[in-house]
This record gives C-alpha cells, structure tokens and sequence, in this order.
C-alpha cells in the first residue's frame, strides 16, 4: 500500500506538472488520491492475513519449482494465496468437477446414485485404476453410480470418473456446469485418455489400457517430441486452474452454496474419505484437525513431474473451515520435500488460525 500510496502521488505531479494544473486544484486532487488510498488500506489484508501472506511468500520463494497456493477463510471470508491466479495443472483434482456434475444431477432428479452401470473392457482407461483388476477378472463390473463416484473421488479411480464422466454428459457438461457455477479460472480437459496420451506426445488407442502398452508406446517417442508435449502440456495446461479458483470453490461447497443440503454433505463425505495422499496436507496436520481433500499427480519426463497437487478444506477443532490448494505445476525436488513444503503450508494456516 506504500508503494501505491508514493506511485499514485508521483503519477498525479508529473501529470499535473505536465498540465499546468492549477495549485488549489492540485491540492484537492491529491486529497482525493490520499482519500482512495486510505480506503484502500481499511479495505486490505487483516494483519493476520497478511502475515500469512508473507508466509505463504517466502515458502512459495525457496521452492523449486513452479509452485501455487492459495487459502481462504471459509467462514469469514479472507483469503491469502502465492501465485494464486496463475494457471497450474490440475490432474485428478478434476474429478471435483465431474462428481459436482454428477450430484448437480442427484439434485435436479437426473440421476440416482443407485442407478447402475457397467464396466467393461472398452470402458478401462489408463494410470491409476483399482477397478480394472475386477474387469479383467470377470469381463465386466456391474455396479452403481453412487459406488463409481466413491471409487473416482477417495481412490482417484480414473476408470471409475471416466464412466461418471460419460453419464453426466461429458467434457462439454462438466465444462458447462464450471461456467453455470461461476467456479472461475477452471478448465476441464478432454478426458483422462486424451489428455494422458497427448502429454506423453501419442495417440490415444484402447490397446493401450493393458499391460505395460502405454509405457512401452511413450518410451518409443523421439525425445524432442516428449520433451515439447509436456512442455506445452505445463504451460498451458488443458486442465489448468488457479489455486485461488480452487480455494474458492471448495469453499461454496462448504457453504452449501453449490449443491443442496444432502449432497453437500455426501460431497464433503467423499472427501474425508480419500485414501491417496496421506503424507501430503493431511501429513501435516497437528492433532484435533481434520481435512477432506483430493489429490493429483502428472506425468514424469526426466527427472520433472508436472502436477503434483493436494487441495482440501481443513477444520480446526473448534470448527473453523479452511479451503486450501497446493498446486506444484512442476518440479524435480524429491518426493519427501514435497511433502515436507506441504506440511509447513499447513502449519502457516494453523498459525492464521
């Protein structure tokens, strides 16, 4: 605000000075200036908040990588974020937004979650897919909707979401339902398959949801090629999100401001559930705080992955709600720094607290 405060001044002299403006009128208008400013600080970061602020700066500086976090105050409202509006990958963070489609439906009657449904071999996709051992053992699963979106959301199932995925619409839905939600700076990609086998530099074929056959045909591709695909992929992700946009978005939820009362609470269900993930910001949780959040990680090519991801709403023992998102776009730091950066960042959140 300092800094604002001297550059609003500065402009106005040059400007005055350039104008030939008047002295009374001079004085009059940097009142005005001073006035706005005033205003603007009253209207700025709580000292809490900018304390956290800070924090979240000076981890955010000493990572490397290319790093966005963003935390917002779920009941009063507040937010603090580290490169909080730029876009990151967001992987299986994506399959908030087909399960907020899929109980978008619940609501409006449109579906039933024990609507069934069944998996068969063309339906398996790649990467992270419990359910496909249960396929390939019988040639088919047949199940709910409620059991789909269970396994896609607390085991990151990407067979599990891929099949919700198609009963709600599709890409365009899911994208559609973003907009209508005003959910922000969210894309939503074309789907696990497209998207995995575009990044890696390949094309998408069935053949590849078996086996090995998808590491074999991406080590097949000429090295510049991978190199560009998945450079293109983190520069512009297809999926891409700001953690803001995600924090904030988590926080509706919790608000109730997204879904009504039942699925709501169904959704926030889901996400105390998860499994994966349990070193990142639930690692770091000191006793009496809880969290129900949604992993997701990316692709490697060399020593660099591109997406490693946690985001999630932390409740204190008294009841406060924190939606927090930890976007890691890319980097090469071990696994263990990683983590340890995401437990400082949820340390700095108690200690707003």
């Amino acid at each position: 605000m300092r800094f604002l405060r001297l550059g609003l001044i500065s402009a106005f002299l040059m400007l005055s000075a350039g104008c030939g403006q008047r002295s009374d009128d001079a004085a009059e208008f940097e009142q005005r200036i001073e006035n706005a400013v005033d205003k603007a600080e009253a209207e700025a970061l709580s000292p809490e908040q900018q304390a956290l602020d800070d924090r979240l700066y000076d981890l955010g500086s000493e990572f490397d990588g290319y790093l966005g976090i963003a935390m917002v105050d779920i009941d009063r409202g507040r937010s603090a974020h580290f490169n909080g509006q730029y876009l990151f990958p967001q992987q299986s963070v994506s399959k908030l937004w087909v399960t907020l489609a899929a109980l978008e439906k619940v609501d409006a009657g449109e579906l039933s979650l024990g609507e069934m449904a069944s998996v068969r071999l063309d339906d398996l996709t790649l990467f992270h897919q419990p359910v496909r051992s249960i396929v390939l053992a019988r040639g088919a699963f047949h199940t709910d909707y409620g059991d789909l979106i269970e396994r896609a959301i607390t085991q990151s199932d990407n067979t599990a979401n891929d099949m919700v995925l198609k009963r709600v619409g599709g890409p365009d839905a899911v994208r559609e339902t973003i907009v209508r939600n005003r959910l922000g700076a969210i894309r939503f990609g074309p789907g696990e398959r497209a998207m995995q086998s575009g990044i890696a530099g390949i094309e998408w074929r069935q053949s590849l949801s078996f086996g090995n056959n998808f590491f074999q045909a991406r080590d097949r591709v000429p090295d510049t090629a991978r190199r560009a695909a998945f450079d293109d992929y983190v520069t512009d992700p297809i999926d891409g999100a700001t953690p803001l946009a995600i924090a904030e978005a988590l926080a509706r939820l919790a608000r109730g401001d997204l879904l009504a009362p039942d699925t709501t609470a169904y959704f926030l269900g889901l996400l105390a559930r998860v499994k994966s993930g349990p070193n990142r910001l639930k690692g770091g949780l000191p006793a009496g705080w809880s969290i129900g959040h949604k992993t997701g990680t990316g692709q490697v090519y060399g020593a660099e992955q591109a997406g490693y991801n946690d985001v999630g709403i932390l409740t204190a023992p008294d009841g406060s709600r924190y939606a927090l998102s930890v976007l890691i776009g890319r980097t090469s730091v071990p696994l263990p720094q990683r983590m340890d950066l995401m437990h400082r960042i949820v340390a700095q959140v108690v200690r707003y607290h």
